[in-house]
């Protein structure tokens, strides 16, 4: 795979990250966002999508997902390419001042700068606590879909409560390509997070026998020659039951994990980097950290403080994009040089 030269990369596509790439776009610098999640938004979209927040300046009330919605939509002039479902695995300074970096499809980049914006972490799937279940991971047992394997006449049980199990349950039970043997839903109660309408279809297909509903929880995998074959679920009722499965498709929620970050020689404290509050850089040059990722004394953990940093962040970066620019201030309200790099041009009286 070829490598991206890039003036900037940013790790982290949340509410930070995504207002980062826009404060680099004011200072005419490109960039490349990577995030491990299939979406922008972070903790945003993945926590608090539908939950009102109160504190973003000039904004009375917004979703986490109108907040994104709003980001998106300042930092598009901008244009930066982003690398979704990815997470960067190495991060190694070079000799020429430059920064590379591998992602963990490939992807490969060497960047004048880079900007940590990664929140409490990587998202990652939430496993399942079984035993012999990570030694089945990517075989018998899956974290979402899609799922590569070929259904074909199989047991596949999927686990999980919201609106994503329930959705990739009735998907596979509706398969026509792949038509598995059986579909089983299981919760360890029968309350399920997701829409009205698509529980009611659910259980419409529970009642047709199209897909089986259980409740319970996995106890114990039984596999033969490295291949699951059955399950035992520990059912409401306090029974012990048997029940084939060879797939497990499981939704069972997110959560942050710092993953390699913590390798990359970065100085930390309690798993957060240690910045310079004047422009945001961490220990290693041409490298910052900005949000939640981030230690100081002071430091409160509040999207508009992230916003601060990123703007600080952005104005150093500039030095190392343009060594031989005297970067002033400009105000979006009165630059033409500003006004040409959103695009947009700038009112005049009548």
């Amino acid at each position: 795979m070829r490598m991206i030269e890039t003036d900037a990369v940013i790790i982290g596509a949340g509410p930070v990250g995504l207002f980062q790439a826009f404060q680099l776009g004011l200072q005419d610098i490109r960039c490349h966002i990577v995030d491990a999640l299939p979406h922008v938004g972070g903790q945003c979209q993945e926590l608090y999508a539908d939950k009102p927040i109160y504190d973003i300046p000039g904004i009375p009330v917004c979703s986490g997902a109108e907040l994104i919605a709003k980001l998106q939509a300042q930092v598009q002039p901008f244009q930066p390419t982003l690398h979704l479902e990815q997470q960067v695995t190495e991060c190694k300074p070079q000799a020429d001042g430059r920064i590379a970096l591998t992602t963990s499809d490939g992807t490969q980049f060497l960047s004048k700068t880079v900007f940590i914006a990664a929140g409490v972490g990587a998202f990652q799937p939430r496993p399942l606590i079984v035993e012999g279940a990570a030694e089945l991971e990517g075989a018998c047992v899956h974290y979402g879909l899609p799922v590569t394997h070929n259904m074909s006449g199989k047991d596949i049980l999927v686990i999980g409560q919201d609106e994503d199990a329930i959705s990739a349950a009735l998907s596979l039970a509706n398969s026509s390509h792949s038509k598995p043997h059986s579909v089983t839903l299981m919760h360890r109660r029968d309350v399920f997070d997701a829409p009205d309408e698509l529980v009611q279809s659910m259980r419409n297909a529970v009642s047709s026998g199209q897909l089986l509903l259980q409740i319970g929880q996995i106890t114990a995998l039984h596999t033969h020659q490295a291949t699951l074959q059955r399950v035992t679920i520990a059912t409401a009722q306090g029974e012990a039951i048997e029940k084939p499965a060879h797939h497990i498709v499981a939704f069972l929620g997110i959560s942050p994990k710092l993953g390699p970050i913590a390798q990359w020689e970065l100085a930390m404290q309690r798993k957060q980097l240690e910045v310079n509050t004047e422009n945001f850089s961490t220990s290693v040059r041409g490298i910052f950290a900005v949000g939640d990722i981030n230690t100081y004394p002071g430091k409160k953990k509040l999207i508009l403080c992230g916003f601060h940093e990123a703007t600080l962040a952005a104005f150093r970066a500039a030095d190392f994009v343009y060594p031989e620019r005297n970067t002033p201030l400009q105000y979006t309200t009165t630059s033409t040089a500003l006004h040409r790099l959103l695009g947009v041009a700038p009112k005049t009286n009548a």
